[in-house]
């Protein structure tokens, strides 16, 4: 099959691209390479994709309709996954336009050329921040989220309701997924697997915000991909929910659209995650203990009992796998 990827040079998009052209689909990516962190990092990752036919790539930003309409309709696409965007949680304090620009003007222009070439499947990126000031868990698809703490996740949230519009006038199959702490090799140097990793070796002590009593639901990278490829199989059709004892079906009556959250359903407390840091570096790390951030969570705890009806599949790393995994690949690439 053709695939249409935003956000191929990326963290996640890179992992599904390759995944993708290991498969022997096609695969045609589109990023704007901006410098929210290291741009080196993000053409190491096109590089590596490069190195088969099966990929090409346009780099422009998604605001930019034209040329992103053209590449869309070049491509043909069976499939359109849409994960590029503007991350972050506290950058989005700092750089508010940011998120207008990249998440809502962005996805727009995305739905709008998607109505247009009518995909088989076309697949969203959410986040499971837009569970925002919920406290019961764990986090199910159909909860309540009106309490959105960040405007990242506000951005997100209004996503998932523009898709869901877009899929009940335009009749695309739409499904978007709300990823939970997704971490691995070649990971986002904002995110805290990474940060701490670098600052470990440098012989600098790691900052823990929430005094490290905070839980997050961490998804494996190649689990959150698995997830990915098994749910564009899935297609929604009005009328045609998933049926399974104790799962409740996010299907639209009125669109062919679900959510889905991709995670193991197993949260871990911060301080765990950093033992396992300390067991794949085999030193310990000096720590700084800082308060909560504004527009963090203490805690994130997925259910995942609707993707594990509808594709079979549970993320199942265990965390100490899956930071070994990432220290191997962090010494190799930095020579560290």
């Amino acid at each position: 099959m053709r695939w249409f990827i935003t956000g191929t040079a990326g963290f996640i998009g890179f992992h599904l691209a390759r995944r993708l052209l290991a498969d022997g689909h096609t695969v045609v990516g589109y990023d704007g390479m901006t410098d929210y962190y290291d741009p080196a990092l993000k053409a190491a990752r096109h590089a590596l994709l490069a190195r088969t036919n099966a990929f090409t790539a346009t780099e422009a930003m998604l605001e930019d309709e034209d040329r992103l309409r053209r590449a869309m309709e070049d491509a043909t696409p069976d499939v359109i996954v849409h994960l590029a965007g503007q991350a972050g949680v506290r950058h989005s304090i700092d750089n508010p336009r940011a998120y207008v620009d990249a998440n809502l003007v962005g996805s727009f222009n995305v739905l709008e050329i998607a109505k247009d070439l009518k995909p088989r499947h076309l697949l969203i990126a959410s986040t499971s921040s837009v569970y925002g000031g919920n406290e019961i868990m764990p986090f199910r698809e159909t909860d309540r989220t009106d309490w959105p703490v960040s405007l990242y996740a506000a951005t997100k949230k209004a996503v998932e309701a523009m898709s869901h519009s877009h899929a009940h006038l335009w009749g695309v199959p739409t499904t978007c997924f709300r990823f939970f702490t997704v971490y691995g090799p070649w990971g986002r140097p904002d995110m805290a697997l990474f940060k701490f990793v670098a600052a470990a070796l440098e012989g600098r002590p790691i900052e823990i915000y929430g005094n490290g009593e905070m839980k997050r639901d961490f998804t494996y990278v190649e689990d959150l991909v698995e997830g990915i490829v098994r749910l564009a199989e899935v297609v929604p059709v009005v009328g045609r929910p998933i049926v399974a004892e104790g799962v409740e079906d996010t299907l639209s009556p009125v669109a062919p659209w679900r959510v889905v959250n991709i995670a193991g359903g197993a949260p871990v407390d911060l301080m765990d995650f950093v033992a396992a840091i300390e067991a794949a570096l085999d030193r310990p790390v000096a720590r700084t203990m800082l308060p909560m951030q504004p527009g963090d969570v203490r805690a994130t705890w997925a259910d995942h009992r609707l993707l594990e009806a509808a594709t079979g599949h549970r993320p199942a790393t265990p965390v100490k796998d899956g930071v070994a995994a990432f220290v191997a690949w962090y010494r190799d690439h930095y020579g560290a």
